[in-house]
This record gives C-alpha cells, structure tokens and sequence, in this order.
C-alpha cells in the first residue's frame, strides 16, 4: 500500500539512495532539499522537494502535511565545526523534525544516529545495551548520543520514534565524507593508497549500502518505539580489509604504516591550524585516538527483531570495485 513519506538528508550517501528504493516501491516521497540544485539526483516521478533545512519549520510543516512516515537522515558528520554546528544540527535539528512530526501528526518517525555513539569493543563486540565505558571521541559523537537521549524521551510521552545505528556503510553511491570506505577502496586499486592505520590491527565493522537501506525500511516497518538498531556488516582489521580489496581487486600493494604517536601529532598541528586559522582539518586527534580500539559490533538484535541480513564483505567489496570501474 502506497504511503506519503518525508525525507530528510535525502541528497547525502543513503538518503539518495533510500528515497529511490521508496519512490521505487511506488511511496510518494517528499525530500527536503537545501536547494534546487542539489535535487537533481532525485529525479523520479514518485519524488517531489521542499526547499528548506532543519531549521525552515514552514517548509518541514510543508512537507511533511498528510504524512505516515518520516525518515531522518540530515546531520552534521565532518571532523571538525568552528562553532556550534554539531549541537544545531545534530540536536536542535533533530528536535525540530521531531516536534514538527507530533504536530502533523505523523504516524512513524525513524532517526539514523550512528554506531559511534556506544563506543569501541572492550569485552567482546557492541550490541545496543553495551554502556561506553570511555569518553566519547568526538563532537560528532557526543552529540549524537545527546540526541538519542532527548529521542527516548520523547518516545516515553507515546510518539512512535525509531534510532538505526549505522556502521561504517560502504558500496555505490556519492564519492562523499559519508562514504569514506569507498573513496579508500577506491584509490587503492588505484594505487593511490598509501598507508596503514597505525598496526593495522584497529577492528571495525563494514556494512554494505544496501543492507542499511533494507535496515532503514525494515526498522520503520518493525522497529519498536524508543528502541535502537544497530545496522552493521562485518568486522574486519584493517589487514584484513585490505587484503581483501587487493584480491578482489587483483593488485596488492605496499603499505607503509603510520605510527600512532604520529597521526596523533598530525592532528593535533591540523586542530591547530583549525581553531587559529579556520583552516578545515583533515583529521583531529580525537579521531585518530579511535584508531587504538576495536569497534567490533553485534546486529543481532536486528537480524531477530527485523528480519535484517548482512551481505558478506567480500561480496559488497566486489560489487563496490566493480561499480568504481564501470561508472568511475
């Protein structure tokens, strides 16, 4: 049964590709775009934009009138904000899209957080319950984490609200700060590649574009009010995550590793040049302290819960290296 749907982040790395699996399923989508310009990749008959951002309440009560469902995708994930764009975007936004949905009277709102905020592996892979036992590493994160907070509450008052928390998403799609995987993957079959993260022991978890967008929908459908999903793939060191792209790739090429004590000097003369100079970061040291755990990770509540599936690693690197040479 067609449903009216509004989308949020709908040009990002996922939202693009979520609106067009909806619009394709035959839902009417309304996206919230920033601009005209950036709503040309979601060019399909069962799409229509709204001008706006998080915080053009005229243009959320605009598209989101006669709505069932709301999917919230927008928010702020760069290194680095010379203010206080984590906390406007990442919180105040949020709260606006949620408040705006009780107001129209939407039935389902679901808010895509991130895996990040319950932190790395310390006994064993994550699962939704795992308490962070060490401080949160970035803006980004804590910010997120402040988010959720104010979403259960919300949810406590009786408004339906789902969280889905992403893994590190990877696969077709925008080359963009979402889809670093990917650029990664990208440019070491290029040879362009040249380092190893600090031992190249640092765990992390992949998880294909696809399976989060089932994710996403499978969470709407099923998810229960005020609980999160974490959507993850497989876990894999960085040895192993490149040992697979060369062999998927067919050339294996030589890595030189990159100390931690010297990503972690590097970022710190970039924060430098940042807070002195507004020059934009490549890495802070908050994110290169990421690097000395494990972020292993447990989707088994939503394959239980919601029925989701993870598509192996080695498979999402194949169709991933083979779009990167078919379409770029």
């Amino acid at each position: 049964m067609s449903k009216k749907i509004f989308i949020t982040g709908s040009t990002g790395f996922i939202g693009q590709k979520l609106s067009h699996t909806l619009a394709n399923q035959g839902h009417e989508v309304t996206a919230l775009v920033r601009s005209s310009a950036k709503a040309k990749e979601l060019n399909h008959h069962n799409i229509k934009t709204v001008e706006g951002d998080l915080f053009s309440i005229e243009a959320l009560e605009k598209g989101m009138e006669g709505c069932d469902e709301v999917y919230h995708l927008a928010a702020f994930a760069s290194v680095w904000a010379k203010d206080d764009t984590f906390r406007r975007v990442n919180i105040d936004g949020t709260l606006n899209i949620i408040n705006t949905a009780k107001k129209q009277g939407v039935k389902k709102t679901l808010v895509t957080s991130t895996a990040g905020v319950i932190g790395p592996a310390i006994d064993g892979p994550v699962n939704e319950e795992t308490p962070r036992k060490v401080d949160f590493f970035t803006e980004y994160e804590s910010t997120k984490h402040e988010s959720e907070e104010q979403i259960r509450a919300f949810a406590a008052q009786g408004q339906h609200i789902v969280i889905v928390n992403p893994t590190r998403v990877y696969g077709p799609g925008p080359l963009n700060v979402s889809n670093s995987v990917t650029k990664l993957v990208k440019q070491y079959i290029e040879g362009k590649w040249k380092f190893m993260p600090g031992d190249g022991l640092s765990t992390g978890n992949y998880v294909y574009v696809d399976d989060v967008i089932n994710g996403h929908i499978l969470a709407m459908e099923k998810g229960r009010s005020g609980e999160r999903y974490l959507l993850g793939g497989d876990d894999a060191t960085y040895h192993e995550l490149f040992d697979t792209i060369a062999e998927l790739g067919g050339q294996k090429y030589k890595l030189y590793k990159m100390p931690l004590g010297a990503m972690l000097t590097f970022g710190k003369v970039q924060l430098f040049l940042a807070e002195n100079f507004g020059r934009q970061p490549m890495i802070t040291p908050g994110w290169v302290k990421k690097y000395l755990y494990k972020w292993s990770v447990s989707s088994d509540k939503a394959r239980t819960e919601l029925g989701y599936e993870i598509t192996p690693l080695k498979t999402g690197i194949q169709q991933t290296i083979d779009w990167l040479r078919t379409e770029n």
